[in-house]
């Protein structure tokens, strides 16, 4: 990983999550591999990587990060075969 790889990724979902409006907005996509999806991506590789206590500090936040994601996008229904890659990926923002 990255170094800052998790202070990275969750200053990219402050970001995001401080977006006015109930939908987070699509025209805020940066570019690959600058998305709030790839930031869940590295906070889900860190997670492996982590000892016990902080994986679960860490889960902790995860947890609330992804019931706000959850709640500010829509299902997709046509990018099922993303969910291998993760449930966010799954997920569409308001266009």
């Amino acid at each position: 990983m990255r170094p800052n790889a998790v202070a990275i990724a969750l200053s990219r979902f402050e970001r995001a999550f401080g977006q006015p409006g109930r939908y987070l907005n699509a025209s805020e996509v940066c570019s690959p591999g600058l998305e709030v999806e790839d930031a869940r991506d590295d906070l889900e590789r860190a997670m492996l990587h982590l000892p016990p206590g902080a994986r679960r500090d860490l889960g902790r936040l995860i947890t609330r990060i992804d019931a706000e994601f959850e709640r500010r996008t829509l299902p997709e229904p046509h990018s099922v075969e993303l969910a291998v890659f993760g449930w966010w990926w799954t997920r569409t923002r308001e266009r």
